[in-house]
């Protein structure tokens, strides 16, 4: 059991605090949560059938782990839309953490902040499929959903993410152009 513990974490332990941290916007809170999800796989992988990949069934402890993490905030869903807490740099990792990958880009920065105030659906979906890259099918084992919702889902979540980028940037031209204006 050890060697396969060690080897789910080697190969996933980055990817389940990405997704943690994407999830509850804290990195303390992240890090707490990656050890309750490793607890978990260690108290349960005897029972792990191989229905699905061990990659999967990783995230599906991820994912219960947050929202249990959700539940037992006073106010959840205030929550859900804390902001990152940007100046704690303590991570014992020593990969790119995902607000350092944000800040370099000001639409990557915009994305992020509407995934932030996103629904909790669209939130998982976008983070699974294309922060985590995990399959549709992957996406729909995790969140024990069909394909087909994982698909309208994700639809949605784009064309939604579209619009509010699509807003927030022509906010921000006119907000430039107001201050071109004023200058003499």
């Amino acid at each position: 059991m050890n060697s396969v513990f060690d080897e789910l974490y080697t190969k996933y332990h980055q990817d389940v605090f990405n997704f943690l941290i994407y999830m509850v916007h804290n990195r303390q809170h992240a890090e707490d949560l990656v050890q309750e999800v490793y607890i978990r796989v260690l108290k349960s992988y005897q029972n792990f059938e191989g229905k699905s990949s061990e990659k999967t069934w990783l995230f599906s402890i991820a994912k219960n782990v947050a929202v249990d993490h959700f539940r037992k905030q006073k106010n959840w869903k205030n929550r859900i839309l804390e902001k990152f807490d940007w100046g704690r740099s303590d991570l014992a990792s020593g990969e790119t953490l995902p607000e350092e990958i944000v800040l370099a880009n000001e639409e990557i920065q915009e994305m992020y902040q509407c995934l932030k105030e996103c629904s909790t659906d669209y939130r998982l979906v976008i983070i699974m499929r294309y922060l985590q890259d995990l399959s549709i099918k992957e996406t729909s084992e995790v969140l024990e959903w069909s394909e087909s919702k994982v698909k309208t889902t994700q639809h949605r979540a784009l064309k939604w993410l579209k619009q509010e980028m699509t807003q927030r940037l022509r906010k921000g031209d006119e907000n430039i152009e107001e201050i071109r204006l004023e200058r003499p």
